[in-house]
Parts: structure tokens; sequence; C-alpha cells
């Protein structure tokens, strides 16, 4: 299929689960005005260096959108909601200012669930992690989660680099994702909580 793609860098956007955007930048205007005209989607993926013509990488996320507020100089405010993964097939040569590709939807299994001692090893890692950082959590609330809202919506907020963020968001599945999120904790928690972020070089 074809996608009309923005390549921010740092922005990583998960199925299930929200972004909200600021479009200021004319050719990123244009293709918001573009998706509302036709199906209303954007795919988010991250560019592998700075440039306007980085290389991608592989796997991304098709977003729909959602809210939007039009500026009357043209910008926008919108929330881009994630809807499905998808892998980068190549590059299209269009006309138009934003950069186009074709891209092969993932297809993630659907009512996607961890097991029990699963789900208890991610919440006790979650807890030290967020104790070790000082993060304020309700965890009634972590608790009446899904596994999929869980597992996606810290791998979408937790302060890794991109590199990392983008690993959680190529795993397999909903059980790679969150081992490899208890990886990631478990090595931020080795730093000391300090305030760089967490890389995986």
């Amino acid at each position: 299929m074809r996608l009309s793609i923005f390549p921010l860098p740092g922005a990583i956007l998960f199925p299930g689960l929200q972004l909200p955007l600021h479009i200021f930048e004319e050719r990123y205007r244009a293709m918001t005005s573009d998706a509302l005209a036709r199906d209303r989607r954007i795919a988010l993926i991250q560019p592998l260096r700075g440039g306007d013509r980085s290389p991608l990488y592989s796997v991304g996320c098709i977003g729909k959108i959602g809210e939007v507020e039009a500026l009357d100089d043209g910008r926008y405010n919108l929330i881009l909601e994630g809807e499905s993964r998808f892998r980068l097939l190549h590059e299209l040569d269009v006309a138009t200012p934003f950069r186009q590709v074709e891209g092969e939807p993932i297809v993630d299994a659907r009512d996607a669930y961890l097991s029990s001692v699963e789900r208890a090893g991610f919440e006790q890692e979650a807890r030290r992690f967020a104790d070790i950082q000082g993060y304020s959590v309700d965890w009634d609330s972590v608790e009446r989660l899904d596994d999929e809202a869980l597992i996606n919506g810290v791998s979408q907020i937790a302060p890794f680099d991109v590199a990392a963020k983008q690993a959680l968001l190529e795993a397999d599945n909903l059980s790679e994702r969150c081992e490899l999120l208890i990886q990631l904790m478990q090595f931020f928690a080795l730093r000391d909580g300090g305030d760089d972020k967490v890389t995986l070089q």
C-alpha cells in the first residue's frame, strides 16, 4: 500500500496509542491536507540519521488522524492514532513535497495477551524501575490495563533512546516486547538512575 510518511526523529507511535503532533513545516502541512482529503492516514517512521533524504528504519506505524485543529496560519495540531505496524518495502518516486513509500501492513495477533507469570514479572520490574526513577504511578489504574495497552504504552513513553524504542516496535509479538522492556528497565536501573536516555549501543 502507498503511504505518506512523516520521518520524525525521536517520535515513535505504537498501535492502539495516540501521539499529539504540531505540524508546521510546509511539506508536512501539505501531507496533512492530503491525508485529510483522502483517508486521514499518515505513516510515522524513524529516519536512520539526520537530513531530508535520510534512509529509514524498516518498520513504522500507520496512524489515523483523529482530533485535528487547523490554525489560521496553515499549521495543524492533531492527534495521530496508531492503527498497525508496517514494513517498508521501498520508497516511491513522487512529485509531492512529502515522501511516500510502498509499505506492507504487519498483521499482529488480535487480543494478544501475556501469561500470568509474564505480567507479574513485568509489573514487578516496572515498580522497581518507577521507584528508582522517582516516578509517581497510579498502580491501580495500571493493573486495570489490558496487556497490550500496558506493554505498548510503556514502550512509547519510557525514557529510552530511539534505537531502543525502534527495537521495541520491531518486536515480533507482545511477549518479546515485554521481555525486551524488562531488559531495558533492568539496564537503565544499573546506570544508577542517570538522566541520560538508555541506549542499545
